[in-house]
């Protein structure tokens, strides 16, 4: 019986340690457990990035080969630190501190001591770094910006912090990750799939060759190549159009959805947040509180539409049935409510096209009185309208594959139950008549502006607006950007608001800034501008504003210009507006007047008055 006991005890113990054994081979064989093997040093080969184009196939944005000197802290031995110092420019105290983060992170894996050297830097270095065990030299690229605008675009990629490697294992310290605009939101495509080396080591600490003959190694796998929607030339033209000027542009192409340009102002050139400068630059630009560059004004800025909202008024009170088209009303000068007036630049009878073109506020308070009053109380008013308005991708959050943004505001029933302080039907359509005319508590974006434009513009639906055309691989871009988003408003409505919207540059407001040869649809808007200095509401210099698209049939182009204190919409807002679409239609400029006083013009003065204490323009 002992024997058998014996025999059965051997067995079992042989079993064990084959179990054992075949585990060890075969299961814990596996990346994340030869990662922590102290024989085995790990090597990442990092892949190129996918380059991005325009919608025209330029190059937008390309690689250059960088080089980054890393560190494994266990491998480290002693070392003239202040010679190593000198030799990577640092100083003894940044060196300790880097050292210090790095074996926090893991003593076992690589952390970037300095990175982003460029060619000479690395040439005088690499000779030399035979001297310090444990530090080598990391080839991997950077980013190469081929043009020096749509910063706001393209984005701009970064080391990664403990939060990001704490949600997504796929990073290590010192790597590098898409941080803003299309390098963020297609950061997965854009990045490939880094390569893997295992080094064995002896007992001395020596490599002695691939781990098991490199059967765990793997390859890195470039990133995909992808073409925007946006035109090089358009956006070029539109950043030189805003020098010295705060706001943006939106232009889009109504077929598809697809974002022709997307300019904001002030900007910067891309190639300052590359290489060993970044730091610096990134900290300047972000600590500029007045121009703000880094602020992305077209998607999250919140603005009062001011009169460009007036054709939603218009097809709004279609769809509720408050108003015809042929309606007349008469207009004295301004709309009067109780002890307040909305003045209007005209006097006399309007209708829709004719109210369109004069942007006559009389008529559209009319307008949205009426069809508030068409229901039995203001709250179901309120709610049926903006019901209407977010159709149209207002109040929220449009779905554009770009990762900043705002909702803006159309404003609920509860919302005025709550500022008025009435639980019940107290307050009548009067309480919110400023909304009639883009102003009061509607807030929109200037994406929105553009968006909205481009549903007139297709009679009633419009394309998510999107910034990717083609993913240059297997992927295919995301069905919701082929998809219709239909408005509530009936296509027949659209026609006299079109055509009221033709009136304004033919005989209308925008009549001075025509386009020769082109029939453009559009609206003028100036929008109050209120700020606090001191504590004080203060109102400052009215913003410009301006929609369209062009042309009126079969549309290419829906735009929206919107500058910061530019006094009126004709003034600045519609003058760009009417030299980005000729240069996208026409490729050339022939109203060189209009294009002569927006480049040399400048609005830094008028933004300066907030700070030097000069009057500023209003009540004009």
């Amino acid at each position: 019986m002992r024997k058998i006991v014996l025999i059965a005890l051997v067995l079992m113990s042989g079993v064990l340690f084959a179990a054992r054994l075949f585990y060890l081979q075969v299961y814990d064989a596996s990346s994340d457990s030869l990662t922590q093997n102290s024989a085995i040093k790990v090597m990442y080969d990092y892949p190129q990035r996918g380059y991005m184009f325009d919608r025209n196939n330029k190059l937008l944005v390309s690689n250059q080969p960088s080089y980054d000197v890393m560190v494994i802290p266990k491998d480290v031995k002693p070392l003239d630190t202040l010679e190593f110092c000198r030799l990577l420019k640092i100083t003894k105290e940044d060196f300790k501190e880097i050292l210090r983060k790095a074996r926090v992170y893991s003593p076992r894996l690589p952390s970037v001591v300095l990175p982003q050297l460029n060619k000479a830097d690395y040439a005088s270095l690499s000779e030399k770094m035979y001297k310090y065990e444990g530090f080598y030299i990391q080839r991997r690229s950077l980013r190469e910006y081929q043009v020096d605008h749509s910063a706001n675009v393209m984005g701009y990629i970064a080391e990664v912090n403990n939060a990001i490697i704490e949600k997504n294992p796929y990073y290590q310290m010192g790597e590098l990750i898409g941080t803003a605009g299309v390098e963020k939101e297609y950061e997965e495509v854009l990045r490939g799939v880094k390569g893997v080396k295992y080094i064995q080591r002896d007992r001395f600490n020596r490599d002695i060759g691939p781990y098991k003959d490199g059967i765990f190694d793997t390859l890195p796998e470039r990133g995909l190549d992808i073409q925007l929607t946006i035109d090089a030339t358009l956006q070029k033209y539109g950043q030189e159009l805003m020098v010295h000027k705060r706001g943006g542009i939106v232009a889009i192409e109504p077929d598809t959805g697809e974002i022709l340009a997307l300019v904001t102002a002030p900007s910067y050139d891309p190639s300052l947040l590359v290489g060993r400068e970044r730091s610096k630059n990134f900290t300047k630009l972000w600590y500029d509180t007045i121009a703000k560059p880094l602020y992305d004004r077209v998607l999250m800025g919140e603005y009062p539409p001011g009169s460009p909202f007036k054709a939603l008024t218009a097809l709004v009170g279609l769809h509720e049935h408050a108003i015809k088209t042929d309606d007349v009303i008469g207009c004295s000068g301004g709309f009067h409510f109780g002890r307040r007036v909305l003045r209007c630049h005209h006097s006399g009878p309007v209708a829709m096209v004719s109210g369109i073109a004069n942007s006559c506020n009389t008529y559209f308070c009319t307008v949205y009185k009426k069809m508030m009053d068409t229901y039995p109380t203001p709250q179901e008013g309120i709610d049926a309208w903006r019901k209407d308005l977010m159709s149209f991708g207002l109040g929220d959050f449009l779905g554009y594959d770009l990762p900043s943004g705002k909702r803006g505001n159309i404003p609920t029933s509860a919302y005025y139950n709550k500022i008025h302080k009435f639980p019940e039907h107290k307050w009548s359509s009067l309480a919110t008549i400023s909304n009639a005319i883009g102003q009061g508590e509607v807030l929109l974006t200037p994406i929105q502006m553009a968006n909205f434009t481009a549903a007139i513009a297709n009679r009633g639906y419009y394309y998510t607006p999107h910034i990717i055309k083609n993913i240059i691989g297997p992927d295919t871009i995301p069905q919701k950007f082929k998809v219709k988003n239909h408005t509530t408003v009936e296509p027949e409505y659209f026609e006299p608001v079109v055509e009221g919207m033709f009136q304004v540059y033919e005989r209308g407001t925008a009549a001075s800034i025509r386009v020769p040869g082109i029939e453009v649809c559009g609206k003028t808007g100036t929008a109050e501008n209120y700020t606090k200095i001191d504590g004080k509401r203060v109102q400052l210099t009215d913003h410009s504003i301006f929609v369209a698209f062009a042309p009126k049939d079969n549309p290419k182009i829906a735009i929206a210009v919107f500058v910061e204190n530019g006094y009126w919409g004709s003034r600045w807002a519609g003058r760009i507006a009417g030299l980005m679409i000729e240069k996208y239609l026409k490729g050339e400029i022939t109203r060189t007047d209009m294009e002569k006083f927006v480049l040399q013009g400048s609005l830094e003065a008028e933004y300066a008055k907030q700070y030097s204490g000069e009057p500023f323009s209003i009540n004009r």
